[in-house]
């Protein structure tokens, strides 16, 4: 691992001391190094060639709200590549809140999610994104369904970017 040296005046050095109190970091150097991986991937992630990423988009919309429910839905489906999985709650008699974990084309999930927080109804949308490098392997490994023939097929692999 690399060292470096920052000068940092008094009442800066004050504010990160204050925030790595806050956050519950042991030293300075993984606060650094978790404040400065977050710049890179918000950086990564505001490029519309950005690869890939992992999201989770959540938001809460009237369902009483003129065939939203039933937009939503379509929206969903028609974007089923990059939606992996939605949870749904109801709020209360007229509010519901999803939560829907996308991957895929940073530019594409970011598409989406902005069209379905663009969607009248929609309320209190956020978009939160992690980079992500997706590997595809040919694993070897089979499932038996029940039939007793197994069945070999390859498997997508997310990794984050690295802790360093």
């Amino acid at each position: 691992m690399d060292r470096f040296t920052v000068s940092l005046d008094e009442t800066l050095l004050a504010q990160f001391d204050d925030y790595i109190h806050r956050r519950g970091y042991d030293n300075r150097s993984e606060a650094v190094r978790d404040v400065l991986r977050q710049v890179l991937e918000n950086e990564r992630l505001a490029d519309a060639d950005s690869g890939q990423c992992i999201a989770c988009l959540s938001y809460i919309y009237n369902h009483n709200e003129r065939d939203l429910s039933r937009r939503l839905v379509q929206a969903s489906h028609a974007h089923h590549d990059l939606t992996h999985s939605t949870l749904h709650l109801h709020l209360d008699h007229e509010n519901c809140m999803e939560v829907s974990i996308l991957q895929g084309a940073t530019a594409s999930v970011r598409r989406f999610a902005d069209a379905i927080m663009a969607e009248t109804g929609v309320r209190h949308g956020a978009l939160n994104a992690v980079p992500v490098e997706v590997k595809v392997t040919d694993s070897h490994h089979h499932h038996d369904d029940g039939d007793g023939h197994a069945h070999p097929h390859s498997h997508p692999h997310v990794h984050s970017s690295p802790k360093t």
